[in-house]
Formats: structure tokens, sequence, C-alpha cells
């Protein structure tokens, strides 16, 4: 069930990641967020008001004005002169590409690669020389040259129909931040309708240098509390669920920002659909982190009574705080054997994937208002559109919908 009262927080938040995003729209990002596109624009409005913003002025990013050439003929001469240096030093980059280019020739590493070039070479020259002589010199067989240019135009009409589909992939890859690899490409591109093999889809993926995010190293960030009484492990390492809302997970993950400093995030995910029911940012690892993101899960789900929630041995989590907090929602706990991560594999999984695909290879975030951002936007549109594995590469909110769909019509 979709949260219906927003917090002040996640209001906050909403409208700083709009403002902050150049050429945004709210029905964008509304869907991201997974809230109605005139409740967003009426958050926007309300906080432009709250501070004074006319809603004629233009957000950031905007496009600037062309630049309209000058009257005055002697700065009409500097611009052209300034324009005639731009072409010289594109041209003496396109005659050193075009250099590398000849010397790159040399160094075909795979054979079917060099037999084609072969065969690419006499086609070329077969004005000047006859091919007979063409073939004998670069030891190719005649008539399998000529068996190669008859399939000449098949070879066009399939680079071409890979020259479109590149584009098509990297439209959907742009979309998910850089972040998908060929089976999620793969599974946006069908639903979409285009009746497509992951195997092309690497292929071309590769061909035009077009890459997922690849893992981060982790760090670790558990630290048990020896006092802390006993939980069993009730998930053992069954991180599944056959309904919505009977058992979540949790974790902690930090945050690195400019200058060594860190923020630190909290979430709770249902086993069912890997959905993202509650987080909490903040700059401490106090036991009120990962209590607020379990509140907000409450809040979310309408109730947590008679599920079960799996963390590790943190402090945090087993603290009487938070132990009184899941008694108080009707929470049974569950935790892992101390020192074995992968007894919440699920939920570190999780965190490698956001730090992967937010992160993108940055050392940090840099300040914290735009880690906050950059954080927000990636949770909430990792429920509304990110497809996952998990799910048959549907995202979560899509996979509960067809769930209670299902149940709808089984019922009727």
């Amino acid at each position: 069930m979709a949260m219906k009262d927003y917090s002040d927080e996640f209001k906050a938040d909403a409208v700083a990641l709009y403002e902050s995003t150049p050429g945004a729209i709210y029905k964008s990002i509304a869907a991201d967020l997974g809230v109605n596109r005139a409740t967003l624009r009426e958050w926007v409005l309300r906080d432009r008001e709250r501070r004074g913003i006319t809603a004629a002025i233009a957000k950031p990013g905007a496009r600037p004005r062309e630049a309209v050439p000058s009257a005055d003929p002697d700065e009409r001469v500097r611009q052209l002169e300034a324009r005639v240096a731009e072409l010289e030093a594109s041209e003496r980059k396109l005659a050193t590409e075009r250099d590398i280019l000849r010397k790159a020739a040399k160094y075909f590493g795979r054979r079917d690669e060099l037999v084609r070039s072969r065969f690419q070479f006499v086609d070329d020259h077969r004005n000047t020389y006859e091919v007979k002589r063409l073939c004998q010199v670069l030891d190719v067989n005649r008539s399998s040259y000529y068996k190669w240019l008859a399939g000449a135009e098949a070879r066009a009409t399939r680079q071409r129909e890979d020259r479109i589909l590149a584009e098509e992939i990297r439209e959907v890859h742009g979309e998910s931040g850089g972040a998908y690899g060929s089976p999620r490409v793969t599974a946006e591109l069908r639903e979409k309708g285009r009746q497509v093999n992951e195997k092309r889809i690497a292929r071309i993926m590769r061909t035009f240098s077009i890459t997922g995010i690849r893992l981060r190293r982790r760090v670790r960030t558990t630290v048990p509390d020896p006092a802390a009484s006993p939980v069993p492990d009730l998930f053992q390492r069954d991180f599944t669920a056959t309904e919505p809302g009977r058992k979540y997970m949790g974790d902690i993950t930090y945050l690195p920002l400019a200058g060594g400093e860190f923020l630190y995030l909290a979430t709770v995910l249902d086993c069912f659909s890997r959905k993202v029911v509650g987080w909490s940012i903040a700059d401490h690892m106090r036991t009120g982190l990962v209590a607020d993101a379990l509140r907000m899960a409450a809040s979310t789900r309408g109730r947590l009574d008679g599920a079960v929630f799996h963390s590790d041995h943190g402090a945090q989590y087993g603290s009487r705080a938070f132990a009184g907090l899941c008694d108080q929602l009707g929470v049974t706990r569950s935790m892992g054997a101390v020192g074995t991560s992968a007894d919440n594999a699920a939920c570190e999984s999780f965190h490698a994937s956001l730090k992967r695909e937010t992160l993108q290879g940055a050392h940090d975030y840099g300040d914290s208002d735009t880690c906050r951002r950059t954080v927000f936007a990636w949770l909430t549109r990792y429920n509304t559109r990110r497809r996952h594995s998990a799910n048959g590469h549907l995202s979560p909110n899509e996979y509960e919908h067809r769930h209670h769909t299902a149940k709808l019509t089984l019922a009727a």
C-alpha cells in the first residue's frame, strides 16, 4: 500500500530534488517519487511562496540565448578569426585521429577481423589491380572474397539495425543513470515491445562501449554490542517471502562526503519485492537512525504487526530502545550470526548497488545536501522504475501491483 501521509522531510527532499534538477518537469520527477504530478507541483509552489519566489523566475540550468553576431566590422573580423582558429584546431585533431587509426589497423587481434580487413582492401583497390593478384598477395581465397562481397548488403543492413538499436540502448542506459547492464536493458526494451535477445544486446553494448556500473569495495559499518540480548536467526539466509509485509530486512551503510566526513543511511526492505519501505539519513549511527527507518516503514505499509524484521548484530539493532520499538509495532526481531555478512547479504547487496549507481566511480558525494538529494532520488526511483532481477526485471512497485491484481483475479 502506498504511503498516504508524506512526512515534511519527504516533501522537502522532493522539492529540493525538483529544484536542483536542470530541465526537470513535474511529470518526470513525480513518476520517480511515486506521487501525483499535481501533489508535487503544489509542494513546489507552496515552498516557493514561502521563500517569496514567483513562478516567473526561471529554473537553474535554463539554456542561454545564442550570441548575436556583432554589427561592428572589427568585432565581426575578430569573431571570424576565432572561428577559423577553431576550425583549424578541429582539422588538426582529425588529422591526428586519422594517423592513429592508420597505425591501429596493424593491430587487429581477432583472425576474422583481419580477414575482413583484407577483403575490404581488395574491394577498395580492385579498380587499380586485378582481384586475382590482390588475393594472391594478401593470401586470401578469391571465392571467399566474392562471397564476402555478395553479403555486403546484408551486412550493411545489420550494421544499420545495430546502430538504431544502440541508440535505443543508450536511451535506456541513460534513463537508468548509466547503471543498467545487458539483462536490465533487455528487460526494459522488451517492456517497450522490442523483441530482442540479451546476447545481441550484450554484443552491441560491447561494440559501442556502453557499460553498466561495476561494484565498489565495501566498507564494514557493523559494530556489535556485546551486552545485547541474544536474538534468534529466523531467516536462515532465506531472503524471500510469499506475500508483501511479512518479512523485512534492514542495515546501515555509510555515505562518504568531501573532506573525509560521512552521512549514514538506514533502510528497511520488504523481502517479497525488495521494495524500500523505510529509510533514514543522518550524520550519526545512533539508535534513532534505525528507529526512524522502521517508523517510516510502518507509515508506508500502514502496519507492521506480525512481521519479522531481520538485521545484523549492530549495536543499534540490539539496543533496548529498538527492541522496545519493535514490541510497540508488533514486530518480531531476527539476527544473523556475528561477523557473517552472508546472513544479511540481500540488504548489503542493495546498499552496494545504491552506492555503485549513485557515486558512479566518484570517491564521495560532495556536500551533505547534494548527498541527501542524490540518495533520495535514487531510493524513490528504485521503487517506482528501477528493474530488479529478483522480480523478473520488474520494479518493486510494479511487482507488488501485479501480485495484488493476480490475487484479486483469483478471488473473483
